[in-house]
């Protein structure tokens, strides 16, 4: 009941490297003040009332004392809104040296911006944006681009680009909050937890050791943390439902990495033939007919197909070798063939088709797409668990103290976990001890899958809530296992999946960015 249908995990690979990126570059928090407290959301200004840009008076802006909320904004036309540059999907998530041992460095322009005074620079909504909060993300985004050996932009350019990108999210993280989205208190330490093993640090304490020796206020750190968790999430409801991805779509998506053409495909039919001969009266072609059909039924219905094709086949050798044609590019198939079955999926039977030769009973054996993608090795866990649903017999608060009772009995030798997953779980596992096999990145939700993932070898978790209950899970073992032609289909899938989702994130997230009010604030003369 855990897994995910049709699900991927970049998704929330995607948020993991975000997380990490928070710790891509210094940030000196002595001389950048913490950003202005939140304001409750005000409802949103109408659209109409917004006037060109061209006509938009700025005001004049005010100091932001640090650790102060910022007024509420004097009545001003909205301005429209500007474009949000697209987010990377992959940022990068390296660490920062730690400070003991630095050399020093001359002044960049990063650090030289750091002298400034802070002020407002925009508000969205009810809610600045401080100067401080774009001169961080200039120099978290310079960091970065010297990493990849990018060209830095212009300070202009950058500076524009991170503020648009804080106005966007400033508007999200509104949305996320005035819909009921919360991230608690444990699921802002799963999220730390992994930040922290992606950088090889084996504790969360090792974690904000290394934030406060970069000069980040830790209390400013875990709330960007619990802004990222909430904004993939956001993501995740907003976004992941309204995903189709289908067949033709991941065939093309392969065509378009591999550089193969449509006709590389191979397939591999089995044919049944009922011959109808030249010249053959009505009465005999209806007869034959009948008889076609009755044999693609019986095919249809998991009759053994070549005992079929022995019995009945006209074909050259009469059915003997089971009636397969073998493994070849579509296009040496007659087209009838190919169209016939084009829909099909691997091992069904296609109603008869009617040829110069006779009624065609075709069976699609294998179909490989030519240019298929290299082979790849992944990470795979094997995971058991206990899961107690919530509902009006038992509370959420009672199933957690219930499992932690559980993982108490375990550790002491009392009972073990199959036992117990056998009497209790209320999931399909419990048959077998809780065992939920072999599983790859992607298959759980993302709650269970980080949870799980931050698991040694036999280690049980705390319980843990997720979307379908409370849970209980003991990792079992880990290997890498190479994708079968079948699974590297599926990783297209997920990556198409992935591309499909930040295309339509973006246009979502310039959608609420342009419904936000936003006032632009030039810096005090």
């Amino acid at each position: 009941m855990t897994k995910l249908s049709n699900s991927s995990r970049a998704g929330a690979l995607a948020a993991a490297a975000a997380l990490c990126a928070l710790l891509s570059s210094p940030v000196h928090s002595q001389t950048a003040p913490a950003k202005a407290a939140s304001a409750a959301p005000a409802a949103k200004k109408p659209a109409s009332s917004r006037k060109p840009a061209a006509t938009q008076k700025k005001q004049q802006p005010s100091k932001a004392p640090a650790r102060k909320a910022a007024p509420a904004p004097a009545p001003a036309p909205a301005v429209p809104a500007a474009p949000v540059p697209p987010t990377p999907s992959k940022p990068s998530f390296s660490m920062p040296a730690p400070a003991a041992g630095q050399t020093t460095r001359p002044a960049s322009p990063s650090a030289a911006r750091q002298v400034e005074a802070d002020y407002i620079v925009a508000i969205v909504n009810t809610e600045p944006v401080t100067n401080s909060e774009v001169r961080v993300r200039m120099a978290r985004a310079e960091k970065q681009m010297a990493e990849r050996n990018m060209r830095p932009l212009p300070e202009g350019e950058l500076r524009r680009e991170m503020l648009e990108r804080l106005i966007s999210e400033r508007a999200q993280l509104q949305y996320a909050r005035e819909s009921g989205l919360k991230v608690d208190e444990a699921s802002l330490v799963q999220a730390e937890l992994t930040i922290a093993r992606q950088n090889q640090l084996t504790s969360i304490e090792q974690l904000h050791q290394r934030v406060q020796q970069e000069g980040l206020n830790l209390k400013d750190f875990r709330e960007d943390v619990r802004n990222q968790v909430l904004l993939a999430r956001l993501r995740e409801r907003e976004i992941e439902p309204k995903l189709k991805i289908t067949d033709p779509d991941v065939d093309a998506f392969i065509r378009e990495r591999t550089g193969a053409k449509p006709g590389d495909q191979e397939i591999n039919l089995a044919m049944i033939l009922v011959s109808v001969p030249e010249g053959a009266s009505a009465e005999e072609r209806a007869r034959l007919e009948t008889r076609a059909q009755e044999v693609g039924r019986r095919a249809r219905a998991g009759e053994d197909f070549a005992k079929l094709a022995q019995e009945f086949s006209d074909a050259n050798n009469r059915g003997q070798d089971g009636g397969v044609l073998g493994l070849r590019p579509a296009d040496r198939y007659p087209e009838l063939f190919v169209q016939s079955t084009r829909r099909l999926k691997i091992g069904e039977v296609g109603a008869p088709v009617k040829s110069d030769a006779g009624w065609h009973i075709l069976k699609l054996l294998e179909r490989k797409q030519g240019g298929e993608l290299p082979d790849v090795k992944i990470p795979q866990t094997h995971a058991s668990h206990i899961l107690l649903r919530v509902g009006p017999s038992q509370s959420e608060r009672v199933a957690i103290d219930r499992l932690a009772d559980f993982k108490r009995r375990i550790q002491s030798g009392q009972s073990t976990f199959e036992a117990l997953a056998r009497e209790y779980s209320q999931d399909a596992s419990a048959k077998e001890g809780g065992d939920l096999g072999w599983s790859s990145p992607g298959q759980f939700v993302p709650e269970f899958e980080q949870t799980m993932n931050n698991l040694d070898n036999g280690q049980i978790s705390d319980p843990l809530v997720s979307r379908f209950g409370v849970h209980l899970i003991k990792v079992d073992g880990r290997r890498e296992q190479s994708l079968t032609p079948a699974e590297q289909r599926q990783l297209a899938r997920n990556m198409l999946r992935e591309r499909k989702a930040q295309e339509a994130f973006e246009t979502w997230a310039s959608e609420v960015r342009t419904r936000a009010y936003v006032e632009y604030r030039e810096p005090p003369r």
